[in-house]
């Protein structure tokens, strides 16, 4: 199971293995009292995907298609967070701008849960 979460929001065991996927404001967070497993920035969207966030330019469907795009390009990240799900059984990812619904985190766990789909069917179909 894939959570997200607002890395100021407390920690709780039903968290599981907690993530830190976006880099913007690392430089607030306590990484050990947040009690973050993992910090993925590689997996972070880049600032020119944030540039659709700038205070002139709010634009969270250009900044979710930058960002879907982005990921294309990282699939063994994405492989390494569906890992820890597989060992863990229940992962957070942790966002730290945005809101509940227009965050970072909404967008990876969208594009890691669309996997699961395709691919549950496809073991369907095959008899897998």
């Amino acid at each position: 199971m894939i959570k997200i979460k607002n890395i100021q929001e407390p920690a709780l065991n039903e968290d599981g293995f907690r993530i830190m996927v976006e880099e913007i404001c690392v430089e607030d967070v306590d990484f050990e009292k947040s009690e973050v497993n993992l910090f993925l920035k590689e997996i972070a969207p880049s600032s020119n995907c944030y540039a659709f966030l700038n205070k002139n330019n709010l634009n969270f469907d250009k900044f979710k298609e930058q960002y879907r795009s982005e990921l294309k390009n990282k699939k063994t990240l994405q492989g390494i967070i569906r890992n820890l799900e597989k060992e863990n059984g229940t992962i957070t990812l942790l966002y730290c701008s945005g809101d509940p619904v227009n965050n970072c985190a909404a967008v990876l766990k969208e594009k890691l849960q669309g996997y699961h789909v395709i691919r549950g069917s496809v073991s369907r179909i095959h008899g897998g």
